[in-house]
């Protein structure tokens, strides 16, 4: 009879103890979610990587725009300031994220002004880690990899890509063997009203 008691004993603790430990949170749904709670909103940015590649880039205004938020996609235009003769905004760059069965999965859609789509267009990669709450990174994929080759770009077959959200802003990143490319986004300067919607959308 004790040693029923004591088994029950030790059944009921190892019980509790498993009731009562929290579910450990999957970092790939705090960051998406993350993002979600800007949904509708703009936000000011401005290149901070140095090298001379992205020259043209440096100074000029940027936005991102949290535009299009579903449970299992956000859609997030990019805007970079160009000449007034161009209209006055390149809007060729719509950055998307979307929930996978292994992950979360980023592409980026580049259309011209007439909506019609680029050569180089929809490459990106799956996430291939957990990441966290605030970083995730994207190695290049397959397609992404036959599209580079296909079309002269074979530099870009080691891309990785990354996002990044803080409660300060939003960072985008390209990084690979001797590149790397980021834009920042300040959550505390708000852009109102929001862009229009980028080309082709």
């Amino acid at each position: 009879m004790k040693t029923a008691t004591i088994l029950a004993a030790a059944a009921a603790a190892t019980l509790a103890a498993c009731t009562s430990a929290p579910a450990q949170a999957d970092p790939q749904d705090e960051f998406f979610a993350a993002l979600t709670e800007h949904c509708g909103k703009a936000y000011a940015g401005r290149l901070v990587s140095d090298q001379e590649a992205d020259a043209e880039m440096r100074g000029k205004a940027m936005i991102v725009h949290f535009r299009t938020c579903t449970p299992d996609r956000l859609e997030i235009p990019f805007h970079i300031e160009a000449p007034a003769e161009e209209g006055g905004w390149d809007r060729s760059r719509t950055w998307i994220i979307t929930r996978t069965d292994t992950g979360l999965r980023l592409k980026h859609d580049h259309r011209h002004a007439d909506g019609s789509k680029d050569e180089i267009t929809m490459y990106g990669g799956d996430t291939a880690a957990p990441g966290t709450a605030t970083r995730q990174q994207f190695p290049v994929d397959a397609e992404s990899i036959a599209l580079f080759e296909r079309t002269g770009r074979s530099v870009s077959t080691t891309n990785v890509w990354a996002i990044e959200t803080t409660d300060k802003g939003y960072i985008y990143e390209l990084s690979r063997e001797g590149r790397l490319f980021r834009v920042a986004f300040d959550y505390a300067q708000p852009v109102t009203p929001p862009p229009p919607a980028p080309w082709g959308w």
